[in-house]
């Protein structure tokens, strides 16, 4: 989509990006009370930043509640086509996160998994089985402290 076709974020559009990061369900009528729009027009911006692709809105879970106990990043050195690498790891179902990184790492990629065994079949069969991967390492996370979904409207 063309840069000019993208909606501005105004103080009111941040406003509903807020309340719908509080309450992904909240009511057009009640973010429209919240932020002094009427209903419809509120259901409008909501429209037109989802097409624009601004803003989505998802259920999120709680991996460990879900019964996957093992969490970790993944750093990635490789040699060749380091898109197209990363974007077969992105067709994994237990890979949540992939990103291009200069620095140390070629790419970096987030696992959700059942258990160790899990995480040890991923990397084995799925990461370093590629012959692109020169190395990997692997931080496995101890406990999840904060996560936010807010970074949008600062």
């Amino acid at each position: 989509m063309a840069e000019s076709a993208l909606p501005t974020l105004d103080d009111t559009a941040k406003r509903i990006i807020e309340q719908l990061q509080a309450d992904g369900r909240a009511s057009y009528a009640s973010i429209g009370k919240a932020v002094g729009l009427s209903e419809a027009a509120v259901r409008n911006r909501v429209q037109k930043l989802t097409e624009s692709g601004l803003l989505q809105v998802v259920a999120v879970t709680d991996p460990l509640t879900l019964g996957f106990s093992r969490q970790a990043l993944i750093g990635v050195r490789c040699t060749g086509d380091t898109e197209a690498l990363a974007e077969q790891f992105a067709t994994r179902p237990e890979i949540d996160y992939v990103v291009l990184t200069a620095g140390s790492f070629d790419i970096l990629i987030e696992v959700v998994c059942e258990d160790d065994d899990h995480l040890l079949q991923i990397l084995n069969r799925h990461v370093r089985a590629h012959p692109e991967v020169n190395a990997t390492e692997t931080l496995v996370y101890l406990k999840l402290v904060k996560q936010q979904y807010n970074w949008g409207t600062r």
